[in-house]
């Protein structure tokens, strides 16, 4: 017997959602085959099978999360049945899904002796009790109304809706009224989509184990934007402020490898050899970081180039399990969105992050002391204080902002 388990596809990745299975139980199936589709923390990606033969003993229905390593179905070869207990206690249902219903009562079982008597459907008021309609007492309980003090006017001296009204209508004021105050529409509680519950469990993990701080510089892109100019003018294509962001941090991570590092504690940190670049991409239902991988070693161009095609894959949802692993430090950037600046949440294991916001014409004094208007822009650096102190993060966003400045750097 081969068992399919919940596969680990995605670095962090602890769990995975079982999104539908594409074969039943009892069909042949045959190696590498796919089976079904699982959401992981990143993307959708399709679950292949591990052996050949008939697919049976589902554990996992559509809609179930289960830890990494789980076992969720079988493979039988011919000959081999189920395990005796096979799946007892493990099938694993769709968080939330509805509860049974109760049982009708025709078909109820007779409750034993010892069961408490049902309670009556109808039980007499309590001695004493003012009679009164359920409308009447709502509005009553709404008004502070004390229904002792209200006469009825109903059958038997019932107090009814009328009544509780006329009680509590306020003494004729020569102030005016104060204006009716209602709702603009009723409250909605709306289902988070998988992604987005995975996004904000990570986040939150993150911000609960990793001890940040932040560090923020202005950078001035004057620079950058006449190159970008220049290059449209000769018709060489375009490059973005993010491509000229992407290869400065990962020339500054190759000048700073402390910074591409990852904790690992309680006494160790491991520092990576290769530099791969996620950027986070803002799709529906939360985010995602594809990975550029060995980005120091691309030109300007090479980056653009992949930048662009694999934002255009996480939005798609068609992104591969390389492509979403394997990150050693991120990028954030919001500089889209008109924003003067923003902090990141460090993207475990990550060590830092650096957060872009938006370019802005300010009006600055020059070396000189004259007065200029220059575009200009705000980065910041958030960090794992186990693998960075304060000076050493303040290094590093310095090196990202003095590669920016000087862009004609980042052109080899």
């Amino acid at each position: 017997m081969t068992e399919v388990i919940m596969p680990k596809m995605g670095d962090g990745m602890e769990e995975g959602t079982l999104l539908e299975w594409l074969k039943k139980d009892g069909d042949a199936v045959k190696s590498g085959e796919v089976i079904g589709n699982i959401q992981t923390d990143k993307a959708t990606l399709e679950l292949e099978s591990p052996g050949t033969g008939t697919f049976t003993g589902i554990l996992l229905e559509a809609g179930g999360t289960v830890p990494v390593g789980k076992p969720i179905a079988a493979i039988l070869k011919a000959g081999e049945k189920l395990p005796d207990g096979w799946g007892s206690g493990a099938s694993s249902a769709p968080a939330a899904s509805a509860a049974p219903a109760p049982a009708s009562p025709e078909a109820a079982p007779s409750a034993p002796a010892s069961a408490a008597a049902p309670v009556p459907a109808a039980a007499p008021a309590p001695a004493g009790r003012v009679k009164a309609s359920p409308l009447a007492r709502k509005i009553a309980a709404e008004n502070g109304v004390d229904l002792n003090q209200v006469k009825g006017t109903g059958p038997g001296g019932r107090i009814v809706e009328a009544d509780v009204k006329g009680f509590a209508a306020p003494a004729p004021s020569s102030s005016p009224a104060a204006p009716v105050v209602v709702p603009s529409a009723a409250d909605q509680v709306i289902k988070l989509p998988r992604l987005r519950q995975i996004t904000a469990k990570r986040t939150t993990d993150s911000k609960q184990q990793v001890p940040h701080f932040y560090v923020t510089v202005e950078v001035d892109v004057e620079n950058i934007l006449n190159l970008r100019q220049m290059f449209e003018s000769e018709n060489s294509g375009k490059v973005s402020i993010n491509d000229f962001v992407v290869k400065a941090c990962a020339l500054s991570l190759r000048d700073m490898p402390e910074i591409n590092a990852t904790f690992q504690g309680p006494d160790q940190i491991t520092q990576f050899g290769a530099v791969n670049v996620g950027i986070a991409v803002a799709i529906d239902g939360g985010l995602t970081v594809p990975v550029i991988k060995s980005a120091d070693q691309l030109s300007l161009r090479q980056l653009s180039t992949a930048a662009r095609t694999l934002a255009k894959k996480a939005r798609e949802n068609k992104l591969s399990l390389d492509e979403m692993t394997g990150t050693t430090f991120s990028i954030s950037n919001m500089g889209m969105l008109d924003v003067d600046n923003f902090l990141a949440i460090v993207n475990q294991p990550n060590a830092a992050i650096i957060a872009i916001a938006s370019v802005r014409k300010k009006v600055v004094v020059g070396d000189n002391d004259e007065i200029e208007i220059r575009s200009r822009m705000n980065i910041t650096g958030s960090f794992d204080h186990r693998v960075a102190d304060g000076a050493v993060g303040a290094k590093f966003i310095n090196l990202v902002k003095d590669y920016l400045q000087n862009p004609t750097r980042l052109l080899s």
